[in-house]
């Protein structure tokens, strides 16, 4: 057995710090705890299951842990004839398996060997017990990438296995597993490495390799690693002989192109200022020496992920691969900066990365996606906007004049002495009721919205009038203004009393909101380019043009609930219901059922 601590493999050639420090026993597994104790368990009550399947993201250790089980399966010493986790010492079979010869340990990679012959094979193979260990282990590697039909002649095997055969199975993409195969497997998620474990994994190989290491350096491979470990050992190797001595920050820096952390928050500060020309000189300034623009961005999105964390989880500042720069300057950007103004700048950022990846000018991409956000971060949100043109309609309003409703002048009054320049006067009042509701008559006291302000005061003499002649025609006109809120609220809450050109009487339908009688004066004046007289009368008026429609559907659909021909339809079909009518033109054929009236319904269905 090699020990760890040689850097040459029997042959004489250099091995990688991936397979030199690759575990051999559950005890050199790291971040992987909840795994190791349930199999603990499953082992010491015999409960052995007859396949496992490991899944986890590229470099977690799933090929590993699986020859480490396979050894466990088929652990035996002179003391121990049983299968264990405990491999701290070395077992007859062990160090054939640790350097994958031995004859009952097959491993398959199932890119290679998709088909159904392939699978055929093994199952073939597998009838023979094993040469000299417990278990025959067969461990497909990739196994999502079998075709459905080798899945499929996998499946009988699988669920009932000779007593000496064990599967397992490694995967990247577990969701493509049928889960006809993963219901009779044992399933083992491997989990993404942590920071803080990654980071004294690799310090303590660090030592024993007799390389120093700082913190930025570290804290960069932690980062780039992702959590895998093949990654993290992988990036370490190359530091090592990319710095060819001490591993410090510039140096993995260098080799990684990536900019320096410092100065990304700089040019993220300069970013949600909207300085665009420090933004713009900043990004040169890190390509200049090195940083990829794509890497940049990149950067970039993972401090705006960051800052956001520190908003919900502060405690996501004690993470060892954060520098306590970024910490603290992140912490201040959480409080003055908003979800909303961090969650735009992401959106626009995955945009934007994309966009450089694929660009043949990537400097100048990165460059126009800087301008984006820049100008974005300082831009109110929409309902920033809204909020904003409603108090500015509101204030509108209250400046313009506000509505009053004043008795309808008597002997000895003075009318018109109102200070605003719109009114609205209460006349024939005497003996009108209060309105009861807005179904039934509402005799209500009738309103007139008259102008104390001479017309050609406040309109422009160059603005073209416009005649509306009936109450459809303003009904088109907002249509053609595509103002669909305003044509919403004329169909639903006006009945018509009476139109002409420049006044309007009706009465209200439902509850319109406060501001609708304001809004439709100043929306008519505005399309019209003259002063509109709007009179809310008691009297009923027709339905509006919504309780037009409702009632128009209602005796379509009673006429056609009334029709022989449907009653006999939903009778002999219990819980159908009528859910639409429509009228059919005089260029529609005519149905089967309508062309022969006289048939038999019952013989119809049959």
């Amino acid at each position: 057995m090699t020990k760890s601590g040689e850097d040459k493999s029997s042959n004489g050639n250099y091995r990688v710090l991936a397979r030199k420090y690759r575990p051999q026993n559950f005890d050199d597994l790291i971040g992987q705890e909840p795994m190791v104790r349930t199999l603990s368990n499953a082992f010491e009550t015999g409960r052995i299951a007859q396949a496992y399947m490991l899944t986890g993201v590229r470099g977690v250790g799933k090929t590993t842990t699986a020859r480490i089980l396979a050894r466990a399966l088929n652990f035996k010493t002179d003391k121990i004839d049983q299968p264990t986790i405990d491999l701290s010492t070395m077992g007859e079979n062990c160090q054939a398996i640790i350097d994958g010869n031995h004859l009952d340990i097959i491993e398959m990679d199932a890119a290679s060997h998709t088909g159904i012959d392939d699978i055929r094979s093994l199952i073939e193979s597998a009838q023979y017990k094993p040469v000299s260990a417990r278990y025959k282990v067969y461990i497909i590697d990739e196994v999502h990438m079998l075709s459905r039909n080798a899945f499929n002649g996998l499946l009988k095997t699988l669920e009932e296995p000779p007593e000496h055969l064990k599967f397992i199975f490694a995967t990247t993409e577990i969701r493509k597993v049928p889960i006809t195969v993963l219901s009779r497997c044992q399933r083992f998620d491997l989990r993404r490495i942590s920071s803080d474990v990654m980071a004294t994994h690799l310090l303590a190989i660090t030592k024993k390799e007799d390389v120093e290491i700082d913190s930025a350096a570290l804290s960069m491979i932690v980062r780039a690693s992702e959590g895998s470990v093949r990654d993290a050992l992988s990036l370490l190797d190359q530091a090592i002989a990319h710095a060819s001595g001490n591993i410090e920050g510039e140096n993995v820096r260098a080799m990684l192109g990536l900019a320096d952390r410092a100065r990304i928050i700089d040019l993220f500060e300069q970013l949600m200022k909207g300085d665009i020309a420090a933004c713009l000189e900043e990004l040169r300034h890190q390509y200049d020496v090195g940083a990829e623009p794509v890497m940049v961005l990149s950067d970039l999105a993972d401090f705006i992920h960051f800052v956001t964390r520190l908003k919900y989880v502060p405690q996501a500042a004690n993470d060892p691969a954060i520098s306590e720069t970024e910490s603290k300057k992140g912490a201040e950007f959480a409080n003055s900066l908003s979800v909303r103004v961090l969650g735009r700048s992401w959106q626009i950022l995955l945009k934007g990365i994309e966009e450089v990846a694929a660009s043949q000018r990537p400097l100048m991409a990165a460059d126009m996606v800087l301008v984006r956000l820049a100008h974005a971060a300082t831009l109110p949100t929409p309902d920033e906007v809204i909020r904003s043109l409603d108090n500015d309609s509101e204030n509108s309003a209250a400046t313009t004049g506000s509505r009053t409703a004043t008795a309808a002048p008597g002997p000895g009054t003075q009318a018109g002495s109102s200070q605003s320049s719109r009114s609205i006067q209460q006349v024939s009042s005497h003996d009108a009721p209060r309105m009861t509701g807005t179904n039934g008559p509402q005799l209500a006291p009738k309103l007139e919205i008259v102008s104390n302000t001479p017309a050609p005061q406040s309109i422009p003499s160059d603005v073209t009038q416009l005649n509306l002649e009936r109450f459809e025609d303003l009904i088109f006109l907002a249509e053609d203004k595509r103002d669909l809120q305003t044509k919403s609220r004329l169909r639903r809450y006006v009945r018509l009393v009476k139109f002409e050109d420049g006044r309007m009487e009706f009465s209200i339908a439902g509850n319109p909101p406060p501001s609708f009688i304001n809004d439709l004066q100043r929306k008519l004046k505005q399309w019209t380019g003259k002063r509109w007289n709007l009179i809310i009368s008691r009297e009923r008026g027709e339905p509006s043009l919504e309780e037009t429609d409702q009632a128009e559907e209602k005796s379509r659909f009673d006429a056609a609930s009334a029709d022989p021909a449907v009653e006999a339809i939903l009778a002999k079909f219990p819980g159908a219901k009528v859910i639409d009518v429509r009228i059919r033109s005089e260029a529609e054929p005519q149905s089967d059922i309508e062309e022969a009236p006289s048939q038999d319904l019952d013989d119809f269905f049959e």
